[in-house]
């Protein structure tokens, strides 16, 4: 099965916002990504709403039929904008103040499991499928299976920030692990944070996996080359592992 390819347009949206002008448009970068490669838009709806807004994603639903992937905090707020917006998919995500990008996985343990639970019972009642962004271990990924998760996303960011070959391939090898136990569980299998045209070809390798979400890496590189050839050259790179 080809990997799919979800590009996260929020820094699309930085950029409009760092002028709050119309452009560049999330909704017409949206087009590009999905004409040029991408199989899903991602985007990361903040509560304190520093990049995409709920108009945009509102938008781009109505642009779309399928293919829309959320990304959120569990708080009533945000999963009250999720039920309005109708996303395919919906990742729930740690999400702290001023933090400038997300952290890590979320930690699942330490939640309110019976108020976790209740959200998950909530957005897949609304047809709406359900993952959680987690750290690569075990522990995470059962603790998501048993929230009634439909998919894990592994966070990636210890290994795209490892220098060294040997240091590398051992966080390679706690994704692998993660991965097997998720694919065992019946759960899909996403990777994404910290993904570059340099590193991704090793993730993109491990069995099972079924997405890859990107986005920074390919907002950067579209600074130089445009958006356009941005996401076709990471969905060849990609594709070229398979």
């Amino acid at each position: 099965m080809a990997i799919k390819l979800g590009v996260n347009i929020d820094h699309i949206a930085t950029l409009r916002q760092a002028r709050r002008e119309v452009d560049p448009d999330p909704v017409v970068a949206s087009r590009v990504c999905r004409t040029n490669g991408a199989d899903i838009i991602v985007a990361h709806l903040r509560q304190d709403k520093r990049h995409i807004q709920e108009s945009d994603l509102l938008a781009i639903r109505k642009l779309f039929k399928t293919g829309l992937h959320m990304e959120l905090a569990a708080t009533p707020e945000m999963i009250a904008a999720g039920l309005r917006i109708q996303p395919d998919s919906v990742c729930l995500v740690p999400e702290t103040p001023q933090e400038v990008t997300t952290q890590g996985g979320l930690n699942i343990k330490a939640a309110d499991q019976a108020e976790l639970g209740r959200t998950v019972e909530k957005l897949k009642k609304a047809g709406i499928e359900v993952g959680f962004f987690v750290d690569p271990d075990a522990e995470s990924v059962r603790a998501a299976h048993k929230l009634g998760a439909d998919a894990v996303e592994l966070c990636t960011s210890v290994y795209a920030k490892t220098t060294g070959r040997h240091l590398q391939r051992k966080e390679l090898e706690r994704l692998e692990l993660a991965a097997y136990l998720a694919h065992e569980m019946g759960l899909d299998l996403h990777a994404g944070h910290g993904l570059d045209y340099h590193n991704v070809a090793l993730v993109a390798q491990i069995p099972h996996m079924r997405t890859l979400n990107i986005g920074f890496s390919i907002v950067a590189r579209a600074v130089f080359t445009g958006l356009k050839n941005a996401v076709s050259e990471m969905k060849k790179t990609i594709l070229a592992v398979r």
